[in-house]
């Protein structure tokens, strides 16, 4: 066989391939679309959850899974916009940076319920934070710091050194240079990474078992009193998420609608990590559109 075939033959096995895993990938959100969309509703969108009852929504714990994900931005963030920084910037190619890198790498490898139990032990019972959404955004951010930190470095290492040339014949500093000319120009690519680590935090449930609890107390949502037991903005309230409802109605629901509260549910999860990748996609572009000038 002369190197033609092997050409052919290999790029035959890579398409059967990339196909195989789209049809895989269309099966399965299929099937949960399928199943789930059509007892998606206003009410259900809207209405608390029934312990023993069929009718109840999803409304507690959607707005959780949001809330959750908005302070554990908030947390990540700042940390992993520093790490990132320092390591694409400033770190010397020593054995040092060499260990940082090593550590993340690390720490992006541990199962998220790994993560779970680490939190469940130092800040629900070490540190007497309880089962809170405090608890779960601060072992998320040990769960999507890894990823933000990579995301943001490499975005800044793909920014030409001829920017960085230029801000320093004009006599900036190495902070002003990286902060006003390098930083902008990696503005696209920080929030891309950003918005796909916020689906993979949104979409999380093992590690909020053991950190954020599993149940969901009533709140008010007139209550804007941080402070307040019924208020729903307390960091300090257990908070069963999205993704944690699925798992719970899955395994001990006794509600008569159970099956088509999961089916719901899980297409309500699906959309969301999709609404997050496909904009992650559209903003990274139209930015890159605007800070490059190309139409």
């Amino acid at each position: 066989m002369n190197a033609k075939k092997y050409d052919h033959l290999a790029t035959g096995v890579i398409y059967t391939l990339v196909v195989a895993v789209i049809l895989i990938l269309v099966a399965i959100l299929g099937y949960i679309l399928f199943n789930g969309v059509p007892d998606i509703s206003w009410h259900f969108l809207t209405s608390a959850a029934q312990s023993f009852s069929a009718g109840g929504g999803i409304r507690d714990q959607l707005f959780n899974s949001l809330y959750l994900l908005v302070l554990t931005i908030i947390v990540s963030l700042p940390i992993g916009l520093g790490a990132g920084i320092y390591l694409s910037e400033y770190a010397k190619d020593n054995w040092f940076t060499d260990l940082i890198r090593t550590s993340v790498e690390v720490l992006s490898s541990l199962p998220s319920v790994v993560v779970g139990l680490f939190g469940y032990l130092l800040f629900v019972i070490k540190l007497n934070l309880g089962f809170s959404i405090l608890s779960g955004a601060i072992a998320l951010t040990f769960f999507n710091l890894p990823l933000l930190t990579r995301n943001i470095e490499e975005s800044l290492r793909s920014v030409p050194d001829l920017q960085r040339e230029a801000g320093m014949s004009l006599g900036l500093s190495n902070w002003k240079t990286t902060t006003k000319i390098v930083l902008p120009a990696a503005l696209p690519g920080i929030l891309t990474g950003l918005i796909l680590s916020a689906g993979r935090i949104f979409g999380e449930a093992a590690a909020l078992i053991y950190t954020a609890g599993q149940s969901a107390p009533t709140v008010d949502y007139t209550n804007w009193n941080i402070f307040s037991s019924t208020s729903f903005l307390n960091p300090m309230r257990p908070a069963e998420t999205l993704a944690v409802h699925i798992w719970k109605v899955n395994t001990e629901s006794v509600t008569p609608d159970a099956h088509l509260i999961s089916s719901a549910s899980s297409a309500v999860l699906i959309i969301v990590i999709l609404i997050f990748n496909l904009g992650a996609r559209f903003l990274g572009n139209q930015l890159y559109k605007k800070i490059t000038a190309t139409k």
